[in-house]
């Protein structure tokens, strides 16, 4: 009954959190001159990818990376088929151009790159492992993606002395404070999650693979879920795509390479299947964008989320 209640706390932590990211980042996004979706790709991914980070890193000092990989492409794809496909049944998403351009590409190619990694010693007969030297090459893609984003950022900066209102309650100092806590409550909400749903899985004798690919993968992708809701409720569509394409990038070239430094991360040829599904919904996204008018609508959003609980479980059960 305790890990119950604590569940079901860490789930109303990870409510309030959303809320507050998605009311700062936006306020901060205003009061700046920036467009929401830059403010979605940067401070919002960076606070939904926490838990991630949170888990991981906590298991690669432990010498326990054994779901460290499971995490991440369990979240990837629960964002794009679980989040993305649930949000756009709630509300039509539209996909601005620079998704397309840009960062959809560039989370193609990084997908493609893990893949690499992961089947070239595969496919020498040797134990795949994601390790330092992969880690190295992973950040390095992390900090092209960084600097082109705040290049845009930069130049879609546009003068914003008369944004500043001058009361701390309505300005930008509340707003990164609103960001701060929000991304806080996410990251103890996750954890608390994740803690305490592994307890009542165990207890309940639910395999490791569940607790690995789906429980704690779907655990982590809580921040994203409830931030992706939150934003098209509030008609943001673009902070709602956006999120979940940078967050998606952010677990790939920051939680995965950190926690490769930390400690080696072990996969197999599976661990590429994942993120080989997880690139094919992400590619799924461009055909949507040239085919139905640059919106994502709610048959679109079913057949993302069909894919999704098709493929958990066939491997859970297959």
């Amino acid at each position: 009954m305790l890990y119950l209640l604590l569940l079901i706390s860490g789930l109303a932590i990870l409510l309030l959190g959303g809320g507050g990211l998605v009311r700062g980042s936006t306020g901060l996004a205003k009061s700046y001159g920036v467009s929401p979706l830059l403010v979605g790709l940067t401070i919002v991914a960076f606070g939904t990818s926490a838990p991630e980070l949170v888990v991981n890193v906590v298991g690669a000092l432990k010498e326990q990376t054994d779901i460290a990989f499971g995490n991440v492409a369990g979240s990837n794809l629960a964002n794009l088929g679980l989040v993305l496909g649930g949000t756009a049944i709630m509300s039509r998403l539209r996909i601005n151009d620079q998704i397309v351009t840009r960062d959809l590409p560039f989370l193609l190619l990084s997908s493609t790159a893990i893949i690499i990694m992961i089947l070239d010693p595969t496919l020498r007969g040797q134990k795949s492992l994601l390790d330092f030297s992969d880690a190295l090459i992973l950040l390095l893609f992390f900090s092209i993606f960084m600097y082109m984003t705040f290049g845009d950022l930069a130049s879609n900066h546009h003068s914003s002395e008369n944004l500043e209102t001058g009361s701390f309650w309505s300005g930008r100092t509340f707003n990164w404070l609103t960001v701060l806590l929000g991304s806080l409550g996410l990251a103890v909400g996750g954890e608390m999650v994740i803690t305490n749903g592994v307890a009542l899985a165990n207890i309940l004798g639910i395999s490791p693979t569940i607790v690995g690919m789906a429980l704690v993968a779907i655990g982590t992708s809580l921040p994203e879920l409830v931030t992706s809701i939150i934003a098209a409720m509030r008609k943001e569509a673009d902070l709602c795509v956006g999120n979940i394409i940078g967050s998606n990038i952010f677990n790939l070239l920051l939680v995965l390479p950190v926690t490769a430094i930390i400690y080696p991360i072990s996969t197999d040829v599976r661990g590429a299947q994942d993120i080989g599904v997880s690139l094919a919904l992400a590619a799924s996204i461009i055909i949507i964008y040239l085919s139905n008018k640059k919106k994502m609508g709610k048959l679109w959003g079913i057949l993302f989320l069909t894919s999704y609980i098709s493929y958990m479980c066939y491997r859970i059960f297959g």
